[in-house]
């Protein structure tokens, strides 16, 4: 027999499950500057006071709703660095083809110059997105493939630049040719 908290608690959920996937929507459809308090409201039917119990501010509803966007893509271990960055290269192009953070990311960084809250979003973020980079240049200074001098954000700058560059400046497409020519002028900057 379901008690009465049970009954409240599961409708507490319900309710906070509509208010976070409207929120997505919204961010998805507009970006950050397209969710308003009254709008998910409106959506979600869902109260504003409601809202407001459980997000004390658009900020905290904001990061809440994009915690879960933007999963790193799995460390690959091909045993080489090139072969590494190949994998890393053509999961990130294929995620800014397919993927609704790619729609959303640009109104994050735009929003975390000038709300706080924002910007550690951001930051948590792109730490989560670009942490395999990390792990494959690690490993390859490790081997002896990259030298010592040349870290993680120099690897990701010179991969993940040109294939950001492509989605949301030219618009042109992140097609397996221009993946694999970012790859091999990565590897060429960085010395490999």
């Amino acid at each position: 027999m379901a008690r009465s908290g049970d009954f409240v608690d599961a409708r507490v959920q319900r309710s906070k499950a509509a208010v976070l996937a409207q929120t997505y929507e919204l961010l998805s459809a507009g970006g950050i500057g397209g969710v308003s308090i009254d709008e998910v409201s409106r959506r979600s039917g869902v109260s504003k006071t409601t809202i407001y119990r459980h997000w004390p501010s658009r900020a905290a509803l904001l990061i809440e709703a994009c915690s879960t966007i933007g999963s790193a893509p799995p460390v690959p271990d091909t045993g080489s660095f090139g072969g590494d960055l190949v994998a890393l290269a053509e999961a990130l192009a294929e995620q800014l083809r397919t993927a609704r953070w790619a729609a959303v990311l640009p109104s994050i960084v735009d929003a975390a110059e000038r709300e706080p809250e924002l910007a550690g979003l951001h930051a948590d973020l792109h730490a989560r997105l670009m942490a395999p980079f990390g792990v494959v240049t690690e490993r390859a200074r490790a081997r002896g493939e990259l030298a010592a001098d040349r870290g993680p954000a120099d690897v990701t700058a010179a991969v993940a630049g040109p294939l950001f560059y492509r989605r949301w400046f030219s618009r042109e497409p992140l097609d397996t040719a221009f993946v694999a020519r970012v790859v091999e002028d990565a590897l060429g900057h960085l010395g490999v």
